[in-house]
């Protein structure tokens, strides 16, 4: 066939996979899209809308990097493709990069200057970052820092007579108070400040004290389990403890991050997770996420919704106690529990782990950033992050720190997935994810890992969406990001 006629026959076969690539984009089959998208990329790399397209999906995944570079690519195509400026303003957004985020609008507003979308978003935009200018200029060095924790004396704090809600009696978070919260919770009633303040700052004091990678130990007969991402589905994650008991010395539990954010209950699901820590602190571990983190409450919710039910001062509570959360956790020696993912270089002992000093934001790269954020690859070696933050890390990686750290396997979360789980790398990774139908659209399942000592043999149950009150996910999002959602 002339070159000619291969050319306009790829073109055409390209245009037909879009329209399919359209389709899954339709349906929330983000994954099956991106690689529709990618044949047609692959027969004809020169449509803008193709890499746009692309992008969009890649945003939709939280896979913001990849999604810059699609965005990039399209513009590299079509100097003039608004679209393309539009994607890439958006993932920047996603990821925090309000500044770069802006210039990409001003573009798109070059481009289509009678365009009341456009103008909409640029005047957010430009909110947004005179506000991050503005918080810049105010804020007090680090070393001049105050504890806000150490301002706050919960039991001065009068409760109302007409207050119905669940009390604490005393300095001790008892079963029945937890269960009584649950219970108010579920019927959208609110806790009263004392008792929000007594339970957070009760976390504050064990958590303060725990190393950074924790230690846990289940005896023979006994059996532990693993949850994953939660994202303030409360009503979620009440179907898990409906599913497998309540959290107890008997019945413990370990949350592997990202607790908060786009779901609209986030501040009943860290409510009941660090009121069960009090309760009983071996009933239920806590590990740092990467939305555990000042920026992604910023612009994903939890910020937004702390400020609604509560106060600013919780806001900054918060922020606080995030940063005393542990970053990893290893089970009888054996299993490495960890919310993002593995390391840019061999050799990072658990004693490395240990030894970080995690009373702090987490930073844009290192080994704390590296356990927040990154993910499992399927190819060997390690690339970059689709996130735009981390790496991605093959199974020859996994293997290596499992073989130098004397360990069976790596259990981490991070990921959406269909069935609420993946196993990777040779059966040596788990991913688990406890959110089901994410942020109400995307279909999957949830799941959590339960392991059985002595043999620690991961037994994986899955679980659907269970209803929750018409409150949609991100209503307290960062105003600019709901415009996209």
């Amino acid at each position: 066939m002339p070159i000619m006629e291969t050319e306009k026959s790829n073109i055409s076969r390209a245009e037909e996979v879009k329209v399919l690539a359209n389709e899954a984009f339709k349906a929330h089959k983000y994954a099956q899209a991106i690689d529709l998208y990618t044949q047609a990329i692959e027969l004809n790399n020169q449509n803008a809308v193709y890499w746009a397209n692309r992008a969009f999906a890649h945003i939709k995944l939280e896979e913001y990097g990849s999604a810059i570079q699609d965005a990039s690519n399209a513009i590299n195509v079509d100097t003039k493709y608004s679209k393309g400026y539009y994607r890439r303003g958006a993932a920047y957004l996603s990821m925090g990069k309000f500044k770069e985020a802006l210039k990409d609008f001003q573009q798109v507003k070059k481009i289509r200057p009678n365009d009341p979308d456009a103008t909409r978003k640029l005047k957010e935009c430009e909110k947004a970052v005179m506000k991050l200018k503005f918080e810049e200029a105010i804020a007090a060095p680090q070393s001049q820092r105050r504890s806000v924790a150490d301002s706050i004396d919960y039991h001065s704090i009068d409760v109302e007579p007409e207050y119905s809600g669940a009390r604490i009696d005393g300095d001790v978070v008892t079963l029945d108070f937890v269960k009584k919260m649950i219970d108010d919770f579920k019927h959208e009633k609110c806790l009263h400040k004392r008792y929000a303040y007594q339970i957070v700052l009760q976390i504050r004091e064990i958590l303060r004290v725990l190393p950074s990678l924790v230690d846990i130990s289940v005896p023979d007969g006994n059996h532990f389990t693993v949850c994953g991402d939660v994202h303030g589905q409360f009503y979620d994650l009440l179907n898990i403890f409906e599913l497998n008991g309540l959290p107890s010395d008997d019945n413990p539990y370990l949350f592997n991050g990202d607790f908060v954010d786009r779901g609209s209950f986030s501040l009943e699901v860290i409510l009941t997770l660090f009121a069960f820590k009090c309760m009983s602190p071996s009933a239920i571990y806590l590990a740092r996420g990467n939305h555990e983190s000042k920026s992604m409450n910023k612009i994903y919710g939890f910020e937004g919704e702390v400020r609604s039910k509560l106060s600013e001062t919780f806001v900054e509570l918060f922020a606080e106690v995030f940063c005393c959360l542990p970053l990893a956790h290893v089970i009888n020696e054996k299993i490495f529990v960890v919310h993002g993912g593995l390391f840019s270089v061999d050799g990072v002992k658990l004693s490395d782990i240990r030894a970080i000093d995690r009373f702090c934001e987490p930073p844009e790269e290192g080994l704390m950033c590296e356990l927040l954020w990154s993910d499992p690859q399927p190819h060997p070696g390690r690339g970059p992050s689709k996130r735009g933050v981390g790496l991605s890390f093959g199974a020859d990686v996994t293997k290596r720190f499992l073989q130098e750290n004397n360990l069976d396997l790596v259990v981490r979360s991070h990921e959406v997935k269909d069935e609420g789980y993946e196993v990777e790398h040779d059966g040596k990774l788990i991913t688990v994810f406890s959110a089901p139908n994410y942020c109400d659209q995307m279909g999957n399942k949830g799941a959590f890992i339960r392991f059985e000592a002595p043999d620690l043999k991961p037994n994986i149950a899955t679980f659907s969406a269970v209803p929750h009150p018409e409150v949609m996910p991100m209503a307290y999002a960062n105003n600019f990001l709901r415009l996209f959602s």
